[in-house]
Order: structure tokens, then sequence, then C-alpha cells
């Protein structure tokens, strides 16, 4: 665990503060480290990957000696000096040549690590089109299924969404801010990797050749989004290379660590306050319509209807229906029939 830093004065506590974990994470910021022996092809790829992470990038200009499998202690004090959790670490070496490793860190310790190598690459400066403005994020488009299937594409896409996502922060998206598109697809996929369930934790060691053999390679194209006219409210949208353009082949990777992967996914305990609102947990019984407005059921229990306050009208009167009790004078003969004395009868004969 990383030791306690009480501060010294207003300046120092704010800075702590802005380090400390968020809710709503903003944007990260990613290292762009060049290795011990790296290359003109190399640096021009890191320093191109930059400028599509920037504003949020800091590039070393100055060469490390760095091995980030063997030790990461360089790594872990970068990370809390500059506030970075992402690293993009450039190294060329006969045995791996034009390296490329993305590295995320968590708590100033590493969680994971995916090595890759450069085999192709179209710079900017070939490509004689419109290039995009700095500081907009990029759209990201996958096309393959592992990606959603194999271990290791699953890492490679969470590596690469969080080295160019934008602000999470940030819920509305402006249409003419989109400018930039990302696409990532795989090459000719081997039919053994078609309906894969390998883990990560496999026995079989995931780093050797036999394995990284059998994957395909990754082509990354870079776009920029015209939005021209097409005679509707919803304008047509042109993509236009741009660059940079490479295409990468899987090399060693270290997988997270259960238990820290398990920490890094914890979400905070929200407030009563928050859940009493709604905040943080699914609503039931609402649901949304094609027009988009909300519609919701109410679940009532059985209504007592005899407390209801009503008008005071003579028809509601609680007594209209029962049987009401007539009083007779005195001097007045009494009736029960209602009908007025017969001294024949009631059939109008003489008594015999």
């Amino acid at each position: 665990m990383l030791r306690t830093i009480k501060p010294k004065n207003a300046r120092i506590k704010r800075a702590l503060e802005a380090k400390e974990p968020k809710e709503v994470e903003g944007a990260k910021t990613a290292l762009f480290v060049r290795g011990s022996s790296t290359g003109e092809r190399l640096d021009t790829i890191m320093k191109e990957l930059m400028t599509l992470k920037s504003p949020d990038a800091i590039y070393f200009s100055k060469k490390n000696e760095i091995r980030p499998f063997e030790d990461a202690s360089s790594l872990e004090f970068w990370t809390m000096k500059n506030d970075a959790p992402l690293f993009v670490i450039g190294h060329n070496t006969k045995k791996r040549p034009n390296n490329l490793t993305f590295v995320r860190m968590f708590d100033g310790r590493v969680l994971e690590m995916c090595e890759v190598g450069v085999t192709s690459f179209t710079s900017m400066q070939e490509l004689k089109t419109l290039k995009c403005r700095s500081g907009l994020r990029p759209l990201m488009h996958f096309a393959s299924e592992l990606f959603d299937t194999h271990p290791r594409f699953i890492q490679l896409r969470s590596l690469l969404l969080d080295l160019f996502s934008a602000d999470p922060s940030s819920k509305a998206i402006h249409l003419k801010g989109l400018e930039c598109l990302i696409s990532v697809s795989l090459g000719p996929t081997p039919s053994s990797l078609n309906s894969t369930t390998t883990d990560l934790y496999s026995e079989v060691d995931p780093n050797s050749k036999e394995v990284l053999a059998t994957f395909p390679p990754v082509h990354i194209r870079t776009y920029t989004i015209q939005m021209l006219k097409s005679g509707s409210r919803t304008p047509r949208a042109a993509l236009t290379p741009m660059g940079p353009n490479l295409d990468l082949v899987m090399r060693r990777h270290s997988p997270p660590d259960p238990d820290m992967l398990k920490e890094a996914m914890k979400r905070r305990k929200l407030p009563q306050s928050d859940i009493e609102s709604g905040l943080g947990r699914k609503r039931k019984n609402i649901e949304m319509d094609e027009m988009g407005d909300i519609r919701a059921q109410i679940h009532l229990g059985k209504q007592d209807l005899s407390a209801l306050q009503l008008r005071k009208m003579k028809a509601l009167k609680s007594d209209r229906g029962k049987k009401r009790k007539i009083t007779f004078d005195e001097g007045e003969p009494e009736n029960n029939n209602g009908d007025d004395e017969d001294d024949g009868g009631s059939d109008g004969k003489e008594d015999q």
C-alpha cells in the first residue's frame, strides 16, 4: 500500500485531493517513454500516437533503461510523479524490433501489460489529406468477434479504449466535434480461434512462440470524418485516410492479478440520499416509449373509500336507503294499509 502523505499547506492539499480516486474519473494521462534503443521509425510512431492522445499526453524525449516485464519500479515512480496511469513504451531490439508496450497502472502498481510489434507503418506525412484538429477524441471501431471472445484481444481492446477514450464526465456529444475515427480490425482468423474458450490463466504458456504464431495481425487505420450534405437533416459522413496506419503482431503480455483487478473494479458505496433518489440502482417499472416519453407503472394496495371526502349532496347521504320511522298524532286513526275504511268489507259483500 502507498504511504499516506500529510499536506503541509493548502496548495499541497488541493494537489493530493486531485489525485484521489473519484466516482467519475476524468481523462487519463498517458506517458510515452523511449527505451534504451529506439530508431527514427519508432520515435515517429510514438509521436503520432501521442498526437491522437493530446493534450492528455506526456512525451519523454530522453532514452531510459527500462524493461517493464522485468522491473517496474521506474513505472511506479513516474506514475506517482505525473499522476499518469497509462504508459506506451517504445523499445527496439534485434529479438523484438519496433516493439510497443501498453501498460496500465492501478494504485501506483502495474495492473497489466500488453506487448505488440509494428510490422508496417504509414505516417501522417505520407498521406496528403485533411487532418483532424488536436484535442478531439476519436471514435473507436473494432471489427472482429475476437475482441469479444478471446482474452488476449479483449485485453488489447480495453487498453486501446482506455488510451484514446474521452472524458467520461462529459455526457453530451457535439456532432461537429466528431472528426477522427480509429478502426481496429484483424487479419484472417485461424479456425482454432473462431470458438476459443482460452483463459488468461491457462496451463499453456500464453507467451510461447507457438501460441503467438496463431494470432492474426492487428490492423489500425485512422480516418478523418467529414459531414457532407445529404439533402436531409442528417448529414452524410465521408471517411478520408489520415494516418497513422499500423499493422501489429501480438507478443508478450502480463495478465492482471485477480485480487488487484477486483479492487480496481470496485465502486464506492453510494450515500443513502443518492440511493433514495434512484442513483446507482435500476429503476423498476420504468421504460421509455418511441417518442422519448417516460412511462411507469405504479402498484397500489387495496384502497379504503369509506373515508373519502365527497361533496355534501342529499343524494349521497348514507341514510338514503334506510326505512324511515313515521309517527302519528293521537287524534288521527292509524291505518296500517294506508287505505280508507270500508264498512262493507274488503270484498263489498254483506255478512251472513
